[in-house]
């Protein structure tokens, strides 16, 4: 099986693991907190942040949100569930999902949103 690292440009190169890993038909990416492309975390709405994260790592693996298949978001806190709700559902269609409280996520965020999605 063929497996292809994938880093996009608009990302901050991370020497430990790569934005995503595609293999024939799918590609695996990485969770995406909300820092700009040099790696500061993103004051305000940091649900956009990394809804546009996960946009330019798709994009670079060849793909897009209409193609995610699974979304798992990791939350720092469960009260953020309906405000991140109500951001995700705007713009995304309805792949299977997980959503769960998780401690300790990068550089202290409050989220970290990762995808399977088809090429």
């Amino acid at each position: 099986m063929s497996v292809q690292k994938i880093n996009s440009q608009e990302r901050p190169l991370a020497p430990m693991y790569s934005h995503a890993v595609k293999i024939p038909g799918l590609v695996f990416c990485s969770g995406q907190i909300p820092a700009d492309s040099t790696g500061n975390v993103v004051p305000g709405d940091i649900k956009v942040q990394c809804l546009s994260n996960l946009s330019d790592v798709l994009k670079t693996a060849g793909s897009s949100w209409d193609k995610v298949v699974k979304v798992n978001i990791y939350l720092k806190n469960m009260g953020d569930f309906a405000a991140m709700n109500e951001e995700y559902i705007k713009a995304h269609p309805k792949p299977a999902r997980t959503c769960i409280q998780a401690g300790g996520l990068p550089l202290d965020v409050d989220i970290e949103i990762e995808a399977i999605a088809a090429v």
